[in-house]
């Protein structure tokens, strides 16, 4: 068989996003970072940097060699999981290579069968894949709606579901940079006896006492698990699951992505506990980031845009080509913003994805939105 037949339906499909304008494909880092999740530029941080030298130089592996259950349990990796249990206000911590197989692990092995996962609609796709392979039954509830989640478990039960349910949510929404009502989604939680599962992946490091995160006040509660991403504000890579440690226990023990995986780099661990200490000690880096935060809000209302108020300011332009063709006129001009196209957004709602980070000033901030009004005016 001619090898171009058996490729045909890929390019076919990679056409059919070129129509859409949805086609995707990578680009250099290039020009000031209004992209990047490193909120706290802790990324080329020279603490973390010399930390990770130091273990190395003490003879810390450069890989873990092997799985968790096997080999490739290092010492970095408990130190690590002890003082973020510690710093988060749980029982336990687990480590995991990153954000995305964390959140797949958690829903393919807690909720069981018999289970409800009702997720938000906008909550991450990590989220959406994991409660989509698990065992529990899955159903998606309207962004931002305590009341919503609260009616979707009452029809389960009144159609006889007996399990229990678990309410998965972000705390600060990647794409939207809105908050979720965790006070009104704990007590939906407590009323129905269900779990509350929450993603702090872009709050982790920012929000919080001591960046501790918007669930902070939740954190060692019997039905609270909670992701935090090492990768975002800790500037390194991989994530932690804080949770009781039954149910930690319970996923050394039942969770495929951590039994069969090879474990994450014990530099990373060394990385990712240093930025523990650093949030904790350099509480500036959080008031820089607010002072960003506040100036891009005053100079997107001067636009008529609103603010999300947070670190992640959405700039919907609804169209995928001009959504598009203002990133890129942008990026042309030293600012690297990207756009945003479904799906990983809702269809019309093609935006810019504006990330403030202290990788750059409040010039910086201030000369995007003079760039942004005039780039606006001109795709009008």
């Amino acid at each position: 068989m001619n090898g171009r037949v058996l490729l045909e339906r890929y390019e076919a499909g990679l056409r059919g996003l070129a129509r859409k304008n949805r086609l995707r494909t990578l680009s250099s880092r290039s020009g000031l970072d209004f992209a990047s999740n490193d909120y706290l530029g802790l990324a080329r941080s020279k603490r973390m940097a010399d930390a990770v030298a130091a273990a190395l130089a003490a003879g810390t592996p450069v890989g873990a060699t092997g799985s968790r259950l096997l080999r490739g349990n290092d010492p970095e990796h408990e130190a690590l999981e002890a003082k973020a249990a510690k710093f988060f206000g749980a029982e336990r911590a687990l480590f995991f290579g990153g954000g995305y197989v964390a959140n797949f692990a958690v829903l393919t092995t807690l909720p069981q069968k018999g289970d409800l996962i009702v997720l938000d609609k906008l909550a991450h796709a990590s989220a959406h894949e994991g409660a989509r392979t698990g065992r529990a039954e899955m159903t998606e509830a309207a962004h931002n709606d305590a009341a919503a989640v609260d009616d979707a478990i009452r029809a389960w039960r009144a159609k006889g579901g007996a399990g229990h349910a678990w309410i998965v949510v972000e705390s600060l929404y990647s794409m939207d940079g809105d908050r979720a009502p965790l006070g009104e989604l704990i007590a939906v939680a407590d009323r129905h006896d269900a779990f509350l599962f929450v993603d702090e992946a872009h709050a982790t490091g920012v929000l919080g006492p001591d960046g501790r995160g918007l669930a902070h006040d939740l954190e060692g509660r019997d039905n609270i698990v909670v992701l935090h991403t090492c990768g975002k504000a800790l500037g390194a890579s991989g994530a932690l699951v804080t949770a009781p440690r039954v149910l930690c226990d319970y996923l050394v023990n039942r969770c495929r992505p951590f039994i069969y995986a090879t474990a994450p780099s014990p530099l990373m661990a060394v990385a990712a506990a240093t930025a523990l200490d650093i949030i904790a000690d350099e509480p500036e880096r959080r008031e820089r980031l607010a002072r960003l935060v506040a100036l891009a809000g005053k100079r997107a209302g001067k636009l008529g845009l609103p603010a999300s108020g947070s670190q992640i300011l959405p700039i919907i332009v609804g169209d995928n080509s001009r959504a598009m063709a203002l990133a890129q006129a942008l990026q042309a001009r030293g600012f690297d913003v990207r756009g945003i196209r479904p799906p990983t957004v809702p269809e019309g709602t093609a935006r810019l994805r504006v990330s403030l980070t202290l990788n750059v000033s409040e010039d910086n901030v201030s000369a995007l939105f003079d760039a942004l009004a005039e780039e606006w005016e001109r795709a009008r």
